[in-house]
């Protein structure tokens, strides 16, 4: 079972380290912070970085909750797991096939390409593929995409990186369609 712990934001890498270091590797198999690619420029050159998907959750994957919960208490700085109310509840089954589409085994999630053809987005490589939808907002200066899932049972915006290779203007569009459309009635 996945589950999701709420941290201080910026205390992530450390609280991931003491579970890790705090708890047995028979009550807790993984630990991680799902991070994204982000292509940054300075010193006149574009740079890869990484950086959290989640700002302030630190996943988890146990199967005894019990357990997991006494390790979780010589944390410190935990803030809670989540659930509803008294109740923790691990991730969905959508969830966490939406975390391993889109950062894997490694849960990076690196970054896609697309273009923009009359105003409609396209995704040619990368986890965004498919999931044109979900796309609230691009940042094209800055290479990022605003990206509203389902997680943590409710409807979440997270950052991922998205580069914007061309933009095709409507008229544009519909030539290269015309064009397409004479070629193949020509053969």
């Amino acid at each position: 079972m996945w589950y999701v712990m709420q941290v201080r934001t910026g205390t992530e890498e450390n609280i991931r380290c003491q579970c890790q270091r705090l708890i047995s590797s028979n009550v807790l198999e993984r630990c991680f912070i799902p991070y994204y690619q982000q292509k940054k420029r300075f010193q006149g050159e574009w740079h890869i970085q990484e950086r959290i998907l989640f700002p302030g959750y630190v996943f988890l994957i146990a199967q005894n909750l019990e357990c997991l919960s006494e390790g979780l208490r010589k944390v410190i700085g935990m803030t809670r797991l989540l659930g509803t109310g008294e109740d923790i509840i691990p991730l969905s089954q959508e969830e966490v096939n939406l975390l391993l589409k889109l950062g894997k085994e490694e849960q990076l999630v690196a970054m896609s390409t697309g273009i923009i053809e009359s105003d409609q987005v396209r995704i040619l490589t990368g986890p965004l593929q498919g999931m044109e939808g979900c796309i609230r907002k691009i940042d094209r200066h800055k290479r990022k995409a605003r990206v509203s899932v389902e997680m943590f049972g409710r409807s979440v915006d997270m950052e991922v990186g998205l580069e914007i290779i061309s933009k095709v203007t409507q008229e544009e569009f519909m030539n290269g369609k015309e064009k397409q459309n004479n070629e193949n009635t020509d053969a």
